[in-house]
């Protein structure tokens, strides 16, 4: 038997990447892409210490204590709403993400799905497509400036702070943001942002993105209520995670035009999604994807495994978390 220690990858990555962690350790890959169910999974680590997830596997006390020999789970991921940190510290079971690394890519994809959402490219595409183009108007197809408008932003971490640096600096948009703590004045003052109340953050940002992280308290951050506080005429993008949003109080609030358009690349339930989404026109629809460059799903990757062979041959994992 092999004195190295064992890994389970638990979706396919790239090839390249593979071969350079199983210099170190034994590894067993997916045969196709699809996500595992947890039965599976528990099967397929038994005997393993070390686990190369996503954000599709659920590490939780009864997978813990169905494969006693694991020792690390390594995310290629922010979030690690999936995982439960205390049983895994309880359990001895290290834990890392991967922050950082996709931080740029993410802000960018943001912003796009902002401008898109505003400037309404969707819709125009699929007007454009249909053959309705058949001669040019003057409010044909109109939206909302970018340039100059008020960014409001829903949790001002590193990605919030990046999307603020594309709208202060790139576009002379006034910030305002708000988060659970306000930013060092230091931090502020590069970005010409403001930290105001969640109420005032609604009623006054042109644009909104949210990007706070998931938790229990932030299901449904944004629901009916708070759609209601804001401009007719605002934008909504969510590139953070699914269930922060309330999307059926947000198809409404699209149907009834009481916001002019939103961005999702995030839905609760995903790969599902409400089918109200697909009924109103004014919404830009993406599955997952803000981080999705070849660099940075790359970069990703590379700080899993360098975590899972920094866990199991004895050096120090880079994004601990725990």
């Amino acid at each position: 038997m092999s004195a190295k220690p064992q890994v389970l990858v638990a979706r396919k990555i790239f090839a390249d990447i593979v071969e350079r962690l199983r210099a170190h350790v034994d590894v067993e890959e997916p045969l196709d892409d699809e996500p595992l169910p947890q039965p599976e999974l528990i099967r397929r680590l038994q005997g393993k210490q070390g686990l190369f997830a996503t954000g599709t596997e659920t590490i939780d006390a009864t997978l813990l204590d169905a494969c006693p020999a694991l020792r690390a789970v390594c995310l290629m991921t922010v979030g690690y709403n999936n995982v439960d940190l205390a049983a895994c510290t309880a359990r001895g079971v290290r834990v890392s993400n991967a922050p950082d690394v996709l931080t740029e890519t993410t802000a960018d994809f943001g912003f796009a799905l902002m401008m898109a959402a505003a400037r309404r490219i969707s819709e125009s595409e699929h007007y454009l497509r249909s053959g309705q183009w058949r001669q040019w108007h003057v409010d044909l197809l109109v939206g909302a400036d970018i340039h100059g408008a008020t960014l409001g932003i829903l949790g001002m971490g590193r990605i919030g702070q990046a999307i603020a640096r594309r709208g202060a600096l790139g576009f002379g948009m006034k910030v305002i943001y708000h988060n659970r703590s306000r930013l060092d004045p230091a931090l502020e003052a590069p970005l010409n942002a403001r930290w105001v109340e969640k109420e005032t953050l609604l009623r006054e940002a042109d644009h909104l993105i949210i990007v706070v992280p998931y938790s229990p308290e932030a299901h449904h951050l944004i629901g009916a209520a708070e759609l209601a506080q804001m401009k007719p005429t605002a934008t909504l993008s969510n590139i953070a995670r699914g269930g922060i949003v309330d999307d059926v109080a947000l198809a409404q609030a699209l149907r009834e035009r009481r916001i002019a358009a939103a961005g999702l690349d995030v839905f609760e339930g995903e790969p599902r999604l409400h089918p109200d989404l697909l009924t109103v026109p004014n919404v830009v629809l993406t599955p997952h994807i803000a981080s999705a460059s070849v660099p940075t799903r790359r970069a990703m990757c590379n700080l899993a495994i360098d975590n899972l062979i920094a866990a199991l041959c004895g050096g120090v994992m880079r994004t601990a978390l725990n």
